[in-house]
């Protein structure tokens, strides 16, 4: 199993949402978002689950960490809801970290489930006027900083800078990075 996180923060403050929205809509980021996990299992908290559009997730296989049991999963044939993070030492399938910030935190900070590779966009313009309760993964930016080495590549489209990270001392499957890398590459073109 190969873990990539893959996120967009905020420049400067590490901001990645808005309440259960985002504070920014770059049209771009959501494909990208939305390309580089076709196909793969996401792992989500409730609240980010509950905020996405139904249509999104419909049909693609999703996680849902929630303790409190109170998600209701619209698509129970492809979305399944775990209640510890521990459950998921052992599955088969990689896994697309997709938010919020208390579960990039969780994988972070839980060394059998550090993410293996982070897809690490960062937007530099402004934030939607009137945003609030702002979001951050500083905590999980401070860890990727001491424990992850940055690759040389960096893929700019529409004011977002994305830099692949890999965990410093452990093999990363070249496969998962080759295919991330093949798509950054190329998107827009």
């Amino acid at each position: 199993m190969t873990i990539v996180s893959i996120w967009c923060r905020h420049k400067g403050d590490n901001v990645i949402g808005a309440g259960l929205g985002l504070p920014w809509k770059i049209a771009s980021d959501t494909r990208r978002f939305r390309n580089l996990t076709e196909g793969q299992v996401k792992v989500m908290g409730g609240r980010t689950y509950s905020g996405m559009p139904q249509k999104v997730l419909t049909g693609r296989k999703v996680i849902v960490l929630d303790n409190t049991g109170k998600t209701e999963l619209f698509d129970a044939q492809n979305h399944i809801l775990v209640s510890d993070i521990n459950q998921l030492k052992d599955y088969s399938e990689d896994l697309y970290v997709s938010g919020g910030a208390f579960v990039y935190y969780l994988f972070f900070s839980t060394p059998a489930l550090m993410p293996d590779v982070v897809v690490d966009c960062v937007y530099g313009g402004p934030i939607d006027d009137g945003a609030q309760n702002l979001v951050d993964v500083s905590a999980s930016v401070a860890i990727l900083e001491q424990k992850y080495q940055a690759l040389p590549q960096r893929f700019e489209l529409d004011g977002v800078v994305t830099t692949v990270w890999l965990k410093k001392g452990d093999f990363v499957a070249q496969s998962t990075v080759k295919k991330i890398l093949n798509y950054l590459e190329t998107e827009g073109k």
